[in-house]
């Protein structure tokens, strides 16, 4: 009897086993006929335009002239009248050092020279009396040579002492420290008391930022469509803040270096400001990240659409593009270039042709699209 129950539950077992694989299914909509709702996407039109073609980099601003002000006499500083920060003119004092010292040595120097000047008088006078004697036949030849190289020895003495004297006065003119142009000073390096070495103690630092330079490098690869643009007239910059899209400055590059750095493979360029009211009230400051944009060309009437409508696949970029019977095609194309939300078709499209720009995530070769309305 045992061996009798589990033949029977065996023949159950199989007998479910059966109905499972051999009896009716449940239909799937594809085989139901069923067909899939359109996707709805976004659209926008491809249009024919001039497009620039730009290079984009980091730069830095650099001072259109820079110098470290140090003293050309030793000495004590007295009084430092200049604004830290602020902008200062040419010539504008800006450290004055004790004069004392100076004022004596200009004093000494014309008395020297006042005392010499007397000698080398009397030493000409001298000179004419004995010539006059000579005419009498009262003293020889050689007395009045004598004279008369006394006279010339008196002259040099009174030239040394002029040289001194000038001197004397230059040092202490170099008493009052000036800005050699106009600019912006930096902190200051040197207080009131504060003794200082000869073209060794800095006491403050003075940029000119009016006009104003950016430095950026260039990759070496982009060096031949440089080289051609600088050939065809100049290249110009537009100059904005990091993260930024408006333009604050524009400018024209204005040096190239000599020789590509080999360990970072980029061309070393610099750029002026051309316009000296961008950078009226001292926005832009030497050593600030700048974003720049090099114009290197100009598409002339590239077909443009906006950079969303081009995706990415394993074959490289592609558009889908409505096909006039409520499909979308996808269709493989070459980008020349993207520039402020715009992409540049250099192969693939055609100006006038409608493109997704919004959807694309359950689109397929050949699905059906239903146009979203613009907001």
């Amino acid at each position: 009897m045992k061996k009798l129950g589990i033949f029977l539950s065996f023949l159950a077992l199989a007998g479910a086993v059966a109905y499972f694989w051999l009896g009716e299914k449940p239909s799937t909509p594809e085989k139901s006929g069923k067909s899939q709702p359109p996707v709805p996407v976004a659209v926008a039109q491809a249009v024919a335009r001039d497009m620039p073609v730009t290079l984009e980099m980091v730069g830095r601003g650099e001072a259109y002239e820079t110098v470290t002000l140090k003293s050309r006499v030793d000495g004590q500083v007295l009084a430092v009248p200049f604004t830290e920060g602020k902008s200062v003119a040419a010539g504008e004092l800006l450290i004055r050092l004790d004069p004392a010292d100076f004022q004596a040595k200009v004093r000494q120097a014309e008395a020297n020279l006042a005392r010499d000047q007397a000698l080398h008088n009397k030493a000409r006078a001298d000179v004419a009396r004995y010539q006059s004697l000579l005419e009498q036949q009262f003293v020889s030849q050689e007395k009045v040579a004598e004279m008369r190289a006394t006279a010339e020895a008196a002259a040099a003495t009174v030239n040394a002492d002029q040289a001194a004297l000038d001197l004397a006065r230059q040092q202490l003119a170099h008493c009052a420290i000036r800005a050699p142009f106009a600019g912006v000073v930096g902190a200051r390096l040197a207080h009131p008391g504060a003794s200082v070495k000869i073209n060794e103690t800095e006491l403050a630092v003075i940029n000119r930022v009016r006009p104003l330079y950016v430095s950026f490098a260039a990759p070496e690869k982009h060096l031949p469509a440089i080289q051609a643009a600088r050939a065809r007239g100049g290249l110009e910059v537009a100059i904005r803040l990091p993260g930024e899209k408006q333009v604050i400055a524009a400018g024209k590059v204005v040096f190239l270096d000599n020789a590509v750095d080999a360990a970072t493979a980029t061309l070393r360029m610099k750029a002026e400001i051309s316009n000296n009211s961008a950078n009226a009230d001292s926005h832009l400051a030497p050593g600030q990240f700048l974003a720049v944009s090099l114009r290197l060309d100009t598409l002339r009437d590239a077909v443009t659409v906006p950079a969303e409508a081009v995706q990415q696949g394993p074959d490289g970029s592609f558009v889908y593009v409505l096909d006039g019977e409520g499909g979308a095609k996808l269709r493989k194309v070459v980008v020349a270039q993207v520039r402020d939300g715009l992409a540049a078709i250099g192969e693939g499209l055609a100006g006038g042709e409608t493109v997704v720009i919004d959807g694309h995530s359950r689109l397929t070769p050949g699905a059906k699209v239903k146009v979203k309305e613009a907001k």
